[in-house]
């Protein structure tokens, strides 16, 4: 079975068990590997009380308030999701070994590209528990190793469940490790494990993400910060653009595709504008605007924004507003302060929608929905290691078919080259 923390055991040790695990992972036919998902789902439910103990461990000594204790918070309902999720991964296709393209070539050469495994995956996370049940269902589907490192405020939930993972019978020795989260030496270690790690995914805030590129001699996949924008159009349906608005700022503040800037076009400003603040204002949310969103909010307290607000990750209950004279204003906005995760547009005006689509420079955007649904559970992916906001490899919420990489099989009768 894996190997969960051992002060005993050094991060070279695990790293190398990792290393030694991953061939075997790869060779594992898609029926083991769903099976061993599915029990994993079986045993997260069984063993959700002692879950749940190990949270509120955590929850008692961190001291987390407000968004950070969201994300640290797990309930039943959220250990359900975490069990449903495995499932869901094990319903999905197996894409290694799948055929991306084949050719024969004049000389009777049949060449393949085939997906494999990526090997022996790092991710760095922060607070959230269920990123661990995640992360693992993604690397056993794809036949890869996973080395875990999470935060120090979730080291209780964390062991618990890859404790409970890791005991799922016929899991290949060493495919899940959990490193020591009370030291940075271990992510200093696992982000210069050039050789024994194929790939290193930081997931969490600004900081983390930006040491681990800065820093690694592993190659990183790097998932991005969310100042996500929202721009309401001219011809936007106010009834539309109020449920998206709301629930993309609302619904879970605390992630990286909440909305944390409204743009507001200026031919509806003095209607919308004190609408949306009124209803935000009642759902608990601070506004903070420029000086146009000020003077037509009216009554509604609105703060006037910094400089610093345009380019900030509220992650809680904070909105600014500015109001623009049209969409090309907008996608300008967007894409000098975005993070280049996830926008969205609300007009009925699909030149502009379609303006929209094509000129902002994110990994999502959305046309009349909510960015909430910038996940890889809503497209369909049944979890995710995280949003990609970068351009190789792989953009936006990724999954299964971005844990992989490919290689070429080549089929000959004897043929050798003149």
């Amino acid at each position: 079975m894996g190997t969960i923390v051992n002060p005993n055991i050094s991060t070279r040790e695990k790293l190398a068990r990792a290393r030694v695990a991953a061939p075997r992972l790869a060779e594992l036919p898609s029926e083991q590997k769903n099976g061993l998902l599915l029990t994993m789902a079986d045993a997260i439910e069984r063993h959700a009380a002692e879950i749940l103990a190990a949270n509120q461990n955590d929850l008692n000594g961190s001291g987390a308030e407000g968004a950070m204790r969201d994300r640290l918070l797990l309930t039943g309902e959220r250990v359900r999701a975490m069990a449903a999720g495995m499932q869901e991964v094990a319903s999905l296709a197996d894409p290694v070994g799948e055929i991306i393209r084949e050719w024969r070539r004049p000389n009777g050469l049949l060449i393949r590209q085939v997906r494999v495994p990526l090997g022996v995956i790092g991710i760095i996370y922060e607070s959230r528990p269920n990123v661990t049940a995640d992360t693992v269902a993604l690397a056993l589907k794809t036949g890869n190793a996973i080395v875990l490192r999470g935060g120090k405020e979730a080291v209780h939930s964390n062991r618990q469940l890859v404790e409970i993972l890791s005991g799922a019978p016929g899991l290949p020795e060493g495919a899940i490790q959990l490193l020591d989260s009370t030291t940075r030496d271990s992510v200093q270690e696992l982000i210069e494990a050039r050789g024994l790690v194929d790939v290193i995914i930081p997931r969490g805030g600004a900081g983390l993400i930006n040491f681990v590129v800065e820093n690694a001699i592993v190659p990183v996949i790097e998932t991005g910060a969310g100042n996500c924008h929202i721009f309401v159009d001219e011809t936007a349906d106010f009834e539309m653009a109020d449920r998206i608005v709301i629930n993309a700022k609302t619904q879970r503040p605390s992630v990286c595709n909440a909305a944390e800037k409204l743009l507001v076009h200026e031919k509806i400003a003095a209607r919308y504008v004190p609408r949306i603040a009124k209803k935000m204002s009642e759902a608990g949310v601070e506004l903070r605007g420029d000086e146009e969103s000020i003077r037509l909010a009216g009554s509604v307290k609105v703060r006037p924004a910094s400089t610093e607000d345009w380019g900030e990750e509220y992650l809680r209950l904070v909105i600014a507003m500015r109001v623009v004279p049209g969409v090309e204003e907008a996608i300008a906005h967007i894409n000098r302060y975005s993070t280049k995760n996830t926008e969205a547009i609300v007009t009925e005006n699909e030149a502009n929608a379609r303006r929209f689509l094509r000129a902002v420079d994110s990994a999502t955007v959305f046309w009349n929905a909510s960015t909430r649904f910038s996940d890889g559970g809503e497209f369909g992916f049944g979890a995710e290691m995280g949003i990609s906001t970068q351009k190789l490899h792989c953009r936006g919420p990724f999954a299964l078919r971005e844990l992989t990489s490919s290689k070429y099989e080549v089929i000959g009768k004897g043929q050798v080259r003149g």
